[in-house]
């Protein structure tokens, strides 16, 4: 099955030639002010990134992946803004195109996880949802192996089933070292700039402290519009299950640039707030 490209030309360049050379821009301006992270988040086994308009959070995605080679099957979680589809819709298999061509999906893995509640195989969470489509650009320039993806689209926040879909993935994943998670999630929506600097910072600091239940209550508690509170929360909840079936290291994590629509826009009364973290291998 193929998913065709909903939002090309309004979120980001609809034509290859363009839509290669803002990306290659947003990896550029990305690195120069990207913050210095140790030589083996390189290889990272989850990042979480931002999907607005390139415009608007492109070097932010481009700081977070600068140097960074991705194993070869990736994970792509994202919110369910459409309320459509089951709470935990994975694509069926097939592909996802963008202008730069066409991102395999992982169909076997795809069916042994839709096999397993509470996932289910559901394409019409991901018809007109843009948050993994923006970031597909970037994933495919960057440099290695040719990725496939297994898209899953979050439309629940409930601690219970996310815990539960995350022990799936870790045993889907155990002994595995050629996958990792992709989040999508922007953070705070349409405050001043100040508040939402504030709130970011409550959220990602349980974020890089690993904590999905504290993320999932904090937001809850402090109306921080966290979109992708809920898959940030079952990546977590996977390397945590991970590290308890197989002795795996929990990660590390850290910020690499954290911004907010103003920069682009100039409007500091109505901000979104845009992070971009990496998760690595460390050491017990």
């Amino acid at each position: 099955m193929l998913r065709s490209p909903v939002v090309a030309g309004r979120f980001y360049a609809g034509t290859a030639e363009a839509l290669a050379s803002d990306v290659a821009l947003c990896k550029k301006e990305g690195a120069a002010v990207a913050a210095a992270v140790p030589s083996g988040s390189a290889q990272p086994v989850a990042v979480m990134l931002p999907h607005a308009g390139h415009v608007y959070c492109g070097r932010v995605i481009g700081a977070t992946l600068s140097g960074v080679r991705l194993p070869r099957l990736l994970v792509l979680l994202c919110p369910n803004h459409t309320g459509r589809g089951t709470p935990l819709s994975v694509w069926p298999g097939g592909a996802w195109r963008t202008p730069l061509g066409d991102v395999p999906c992982d169909d076997a893995f795809i069916a042994s996880l839709t096999a397993r509640a509470p996932f289910a195989a559901d394409s019409l969470a991901h018809m007109g949802e843009h948050s993994l489509e923006v970031l597909l650009p970037f994933l495919q320039c960057l440099p290695g192996t040719e990725s496939v993806i297994v898209p899953v689209c979050v439309g629940t926040a409930q601690p219970a089933v996310l815990r539960a879909a995350g022990v799936v993935l870790a045993e889907l994943l155990a002994g595995r070292d050629d996958a990792a998670f992709v989040v999508s999630s922007d953070m705070n929506h349409y405050e001043p700039e100040k508040v939402t600097c504030i709130k970011d910072r409550a959220a990602l600091d349980r974020v890089l402290a690993l904590d999905p239940d504290g993320l999932l209550d904090i937001v809850a508690r402090h109306g921080i519009t966290m979109c992708g509170a809920a898959p940030m929360a079952l990546a977590l909840y996977a390397l945590h299950a991970l590290h308890d079936a197989s002795g795996r290291p929990l990660p590390q994590a850290a910020v690499l640039l954290h911004e907010t629509s103003a920069r682009a826009s100039g409007d500091t009364t109505h901000c979104v707030g845009y992070a971009g973290v990496r998760f690595w291998q460390g050491e017990d």
